[in-house]
């Protein structure tokens, strides 16, 4: 018998390593949902519970995991499937916040040109400033000449890497 969506999260969730406080900080946004203790959440409030978590998944996101998650078209998340899927989430966050601490080497807290143009020719790349600040003005959305944490994961969502 071929493994459903539901168990390939668990699976991929499973070879994750996710600390006791990730763990209850899942387990807290869920009981939040699960007013009657059944241990499910309305697949409505999947969204809700990830935006209690931190993540600002799209439409089309959610439809994606609901359809591989509620293969029978139940309506509900159990807390597994859902701890599933915020273990995985949450790696490629922390993964991605990985990269963003390689570029913000210089305990900033955000990248700036100078960083950018350093992991640049340390790669080999050859880019011009004007190309260099075009990537950066790109992701910096409030317009203060640098990237923050909250720049850098939604340009990587955007470039669908994340």
């Amino acid at each position: 018998m071929a493994s459903t969506s539901s168990d390939q999260w668990k699976k991929t969730a499973a070879k994750l390593e996710l600390n006791e406080t990730r763990k209850q900080e899942i387990k807290e946004a869920f009981d939040l949902f699960d007013v009657d203790r059944s241990g499910t959440i309305d697949v409505k409030e999947l969204k809700i519970a990830m935006q209690a978590l931190g993540f600002e998944p799209k439409k089309g996101e959610i439809k994606k995991i609901i359809a591989e998650i509620d293969k029978e078209g139940i309506g509900t998340i159990s807390f597994e499937d859902f701890l599933a899927i915020m273990s995985v989430k949450m790696s490629e966050k922390e993964e991605i916040l990985k990269g963003f601490k390689l570029f913000a080497d210089d305990n900033t807290g955000s990248i700036t040109l100078n960083n950018i143009k350093r992991v640049a020719k340390e790669l080999g790349e050859n880019v011009t400033h004007d190309e260099l600040k075009k990537m950066l003005d790109e992701a910096d959305r409030d317009r203060d000449g640098e990237i923050n944490e909250e720049e850098f994961l939604r340009m990587m969502k955007k470039t669908t890497l994340y």
